[in-house]
């Protein structure tokens, strides 16, 4: 027990808790790195599958690595029917979060090598999850429309693969490389909240199922993942460009949270940001439905100048989700889809130095009560 003289950090805000080379976040200057690499260097120069060869390998892979990493990837999607059945069970307003969370936990009772936990074992089971999580995701989501759900298609890649099996239909070149992009900016981001539980979950020495379950449970939340959702819903609310300086107004008056606007680490630009609203504006103008794209601008405008508060990778990933026709519901779980690769790649960087993560807590509770005999007590 620390004691209460001791200096307190309120959601462990400034305290290191792990080394790690996979990613990191300088939010002084507004800027991410995966494994060396500036996510602008990386951001439209490279697929998602390099992404998780980086963040799994620690460098880019060349032709032959990429077409291995492809092949053990599209092979690995197939889920074990027990699992389908159990997406089928499921009540058909489940949010789609807690259907996947529910799946992938699963998923583990499915594992023929569960108790294999040399690297090997966990290498594969990490990359099978990358592989699954998108089936999982998909195959819900079309259950709960009461269509048939597809075989993935294994010429297809992971962003393609996705949109092909919500859709139904292979998606434009331009499509796959906006979902594939989104991908690349969501994989990894430091010690955020859901890396840090899946990194405390297998800490423990527990499995990577649990730890991975453990981390789509905290995205789920508004003030973490499901920040996506809440911009659109809030776009929606507003309705048009003429009603956002009233609505951002009482807001403030009210000290509301408008959603995609500050970030908990980046006091400067959010270096993802820009890449997302560039595809929000080409989807918007090739849409020919600026409105969204012009309110966000908008918003955005107005709190850098009310508040000094700059979008963050919430702001308009929302926008160009909505522009490529998927539905809200499902926004963050594309950013769990994309995030797996991190999560697991931190499991695996977690395993290879454990120690299990234990931080005290400063008791504020009252000291010396004595048991009054249930007949007193009021």
């Amino acid at each position: 027990m620390a004691n209460s003289s001791e200096p307190l950090s309120k959601g462990l805000e400034g305290i290191i808790a792990a080394q790690t080379r996979l990613s990191d976040v300088r939010g002084d200057i507004g800027q991410l790195i995966y494994c060396g690499y500036d996510i602008n260097e990386l951001a439209g120069n490279i697929s998602y599958e390099e992404c998780v060869h980086l963040l799994h390998w620690n460098h880019l892979p060349n032709k032959r690595e990429l077409a291995e990493l492809k092949t053990v990837l599209a092979a690995d999607r197939e889920l074990p029917k027990g699992v389908i059945d159990l997406l089928k069970s499921l009540p058909k307003d489940t949010p789609p979060m807690d259907a996947i969370r529910t799946a992938i936990s699963a998923l583990g009772c499915f594992d023929s090598e569960r108790d294999d936990n040399s690297q090997d074992g966990q290498r594969r089971r990490a990359l099978r999850l990358i592989a699954q999580i998108p089936i999982v995701t998909a195959y819900f989501h079309r259950i709960r429309q009461g269509k048939k759900i597809l075989a993935p298609d294994p010429t297809l890649g992971e962003a393609a693969n996705f949109l092909y099996l919500i859709d139904g239909e292979k998606p434009s070149a331009e499509k796959e490389s906006t979902l594939d992009l989104c991908y690349v900016l969501h994989a990894d981001h430091g010690m955020n909240a859901s890396t840090f539980s899946a990194r405390v979950t297998i800490a423990t020495l527990s499995d990577m199922y649990s730890a991975i379950t453990s981390a789509i449970g905290t995205l789920k939340g508004p003030l973490h993942g499901g920040a996506n959702e809440g911009v659109i819903k809030m776009l929606m609310e507003i309705g048009s460009l003429d009603k956002v300086d009233a609505y951002v107004e009482e807001c403030l008056a009210q000290k509301k949270k408008i959603m995609g606007i500050g970030h908990r680490v980046y006091k400067t630009l959010d270096p993802r940001a820009p890449h997302l609203k560039r595809m929000a504006q080409k989807l918007s103008a090739k849409l020919g439905e600026p409105k969204w794209i012009q309110m966000s601008d908008r918003i955005a405008e107005l709190m850098l100048t009310k508040k000094n508060l700059h979008a963050n990778v919430d702001f308009y990933s929302a926008t160009v989700y909505y522009s490529l026709g998927i539905p809200t519901d499902l926004f963050t779980p594309i950013f769990a889809i994309s995030r797996t690769s991190g999560w697991t790649a931190h499991v695996l960087d977690q395993l290879a130095d454990n120690r299990l993560i234990r931080p005290q807590s400063i008791y504020t509770g009252p000291v010396g009560l004595k048991v009054v005999p249930i007949e007193e007590r009021k």
